[in-house]
């Protein structure tokens, strides 16, 4: 029997690499962490502990199993060739970011040819729950090599959800970002449609959480990152974007109409086009704002009475 992994690679310390890293070390795991921004790895390493490898070759030597946590299956796939060498047979690749499912795939045929293994792993739950240890888990694989890595999920998550072969956590997880980015937009839409009418939309909130109305944006990013003029949730404007065109290329392979989800990436898009890199998905909301020529949570005029 194949012992349980101790040491990990984890490459990519961003918004939820770096508390994910964290939480691997807190559970007492080795880790070695490396990040394509300058100076990344060794500040983690000075600040928390675990070894700053000085490249994701590095990181990866040695390691039982590496943990990817990266933007787009482009950056994971240039990320797996580099690390190839370093890895030995037996080893395990988990693939947490929110990639392509075809391109896992095909990465995970090639690495199997050397009798390493590799399963998808996404993750939802935001920087908050990244950072309490509570993530919901996606996964994609075989039943031995999910078997292998569920001690390390568990350190991560406490909802982990077995979706079928590999590549199918990650077209869970964009199916799920899909009626998420549905829900915001349609949420927004309301607050704004509510405030001209002369409602609150701090109130509104609060009915919608209340009733029938209430979804993930409702709850947890209304109030918090909207209202508050923040838009600071931590997840990427461009990242959703990547997300629903991930969705509607499954749609499309499989042959199934998506007509509203094909309307809802392209409000998406048009909302980073307009406002420009580097936005949280939040700020969707300004988008929703200039098309109804109105501020949420600033006062209107002509109101119904």
């Amino acid at each position: 029997m194949t012992a349980p992994p101790r040491r990990i690679g984890v490459i990519g310390l961003g918004n939820m690499g770096w508390p994910m890293a964290a939480n691997l070390l807190k559970a007492g795991f080795e880790i070695a962490v490396a990040d394509a921004r300058p100076g990344r790895a060794a500040q983690f390493a000075r600040d928390l502990g675990g070894r700053a490898g000085t490249d994701a070759a590095d990181a990866a030597a040695g390691a039982d199993a590496v943990i990817t946590m990266l933007p787009t299956s482009a950056e994971v796939a240039a990320v797996i060739a580099a690390i190839r060498p370093a890895l030995a047979a037996g080893s395990l690749v988990i693939e947490m970011s929110s990639g392509a499912p075809g391109v896992t795939r095909t990465l995970a045929g090639e690495l199997a040819s050397g009798g390493i293994a590799l399963i998808d792993a996404p993750v939802s739950g935001g920087v908050p729950r990244a950072e309490r240890g509570d993530l919901a888990i996606l996964t994609g694989g075989a039943a031995a090599d999910l078997a292998r890595a569920e001690p390390i999920l568990r350190a991560l998550g406490t909802s982990i959800h077995h979706c079928g072969d590999v590549g199918a956590g990650q077209a869970m997880k964009a199916l799920n970002n899909l009626v998420s980015a549905g829900g915001f937009l349609i949420g927004i839409e309301a607050l704004l449609v509510g405030q001209k009418f002369g409602l609150d939309p701090a109130v509104m909130v609060d009915v919608l959480n209340a009733s029938t109305g209430m979804n993930n944006s409702t709850q947890k990013k209304f109030k918090q990152f909207v209202l508050s003029r923040r838009f600071d949730a931590g997840f990427g404007l461009d990242l959703m974007v990547k997300d629903l065109s991930i969705a509607l290329e499954i749609g499309r392979a499989s042959g199934t109409a998506t007509p509203f989800a094909a309307l809802c990436r392209e409000m998406w898009a048009s909302a980073a086009a307009l406002l420009g890199p580097g936005q949280d998905h939040t700020a969707l909301a300004r988008l929703s704002e200039q098309l109804a020529g109105a501020t949420l949570g600033a006062p209107e005029t002509g109101k119904e009475g």
